[in-house]
Order: C-alpha cells, then structure tokens, then sequence
C-alpha cells in the first residue's frame, strides 16, 4: 500500500484542475464527504474508484499513484528533448520524444540523464562508407555491460541493443548523426557530441 494514492496528491490534482471537492465527487458519483475524508487522509478511495478518479482528475492512474501531473509540452517534435528509458527487470529500452509516464514490469521509469565520461566509459568510431562503426573497451558481463547504443539525428533514432557476453559495438548509417549514445548498466547514459568538423570527438557528456 505505499505506492496507493495520498490524500494530499487528489488534492493537489483536484485543485490543479480547479474542481471543488462536490464537483470531484459529483463526476465519480461518490459524496463530498468522501472526498473530503480522502483529502484528510481519514480513508481512502476504493480500489475500483481509481481508473474513474484519475479520469476526472484528467491524469492517468500512474500520475494519480505517484501524485504527479506530468505533460507533454513538447507539442512540436524536437530531437534535442529526446529521452530514454531502460527498464531495470528486464532490461527494455523505451525511447520517447518529449516527457512521458513509462512504466514497465510494474515500475515506473525514471528518464535517464546524461553522466559525466570517464575513462571507463569512452567511446571509439570509425567511419566506413556511409556507416558510423561505433566500439567500447568494457565489460560484457551479467552485471555490468554497455546495454545499448544509439545514435541521433534530426530525422529519427537508430538504436542496437547489446546483451552480455556479446561485444560492445554497433553499426550506424552515418547520415546526418548528431550524437552517440551508450548505456551502462551500472553507471547510467553517456553522450557524445560530433565537432564541427563532422568528426566525432572523445565521449563527453551534457545535458539538453
């Protein structure tokens, strides 16, 4: 029960959306009173009430858990506020264009952000033809491995999953590649930037 909806998140959701306590109670069919009781947290809303709750509270039944409001704001597509999600059970990786609520094997995913390199984590290229052949010097293992690669541009994604025991590279069509991405399991996302000279320099890391 310590994942179940606070009082204090169907106030704060209630009064984002500017409904009164009789109004909220109105469009669940359930009396003020009840509400009120909620909001105190002198009782809780029934579990069968929480897919009709999070609807008139306009937030998904994850945001009504987790007590937060979250939207999308990137109403036009923008590469540069791209984010990923890996899942820690078993391992998905989800790619998402703006702000999202993920969730996967019941948890809710953190967006992952951007770590500084070191000289652990730092990345080599090649350029053959058209392809980016992209490598790494660090373990494959069980519990620590590079678990993706990806490289960015302003048209798309292309993304090569790794698994342990495998080997830490990937191929890339070259074209119009803005950044470099690679996964560690242990130490989180790292990012590297091309120059501009088009060359792809030593991993660094920033945020967007």
């Amino acid at each position: 029960m310590d994942n179940y909806v606070t009082g204090a998140a169907i106030r704060s959701l209630r009064e984002t959306k500017r409904l009164t306590q009789e109004e909220l109670a109105e469009r669940i069919h359930v009396s003020s009173k009840a509400v009120s009781k909620w909001e105190t947290g002198k009782g809780f809303p029934d579990i069968s009430l929480l897919e009709p709750l999070a609807k008139a509270l306009d937030v998904s039944v994850i945001e009504l858990l987790s007590g937060a409001d979250i939207r999308n704001r990137n109403r036009t597509f923008n590469m540069l506020k791209s984010v990923f999600y890996v899942c820690p059970a078993c391992g998905n990786v989800i790619f998402a264009t703006g702000e999202a609520v993920i969730s996967c094997c019941g948890i809710v995913l953190p967006p992952l952000t951007h770590e500084p390199a070191d000289e652990n984590h730092q990345i080599q290229t090649e350029f053959i033809e058209d392809e980016i052949y992209v490598s790494m010097n660090h373990p494959m293992t069980k519990t620590h491995s590079i678990s993706f690669f990806a490289a960015m541009s302003d048209q798309g994604l292309q993304i090569v999953k790794l698994y342990p025991e495998g080997s830490a590279e990937a191929r890339f069509k070259r074209s119009r590649v803005s950044s470099l991405y690679a996964c560690c399991n242990r130490h989180g996302l790292f990012r590297m930037m091309p120059s501009r000279t088009g060359k792809l320099p030593p991993m660094t890391a920033g945020k967007e």
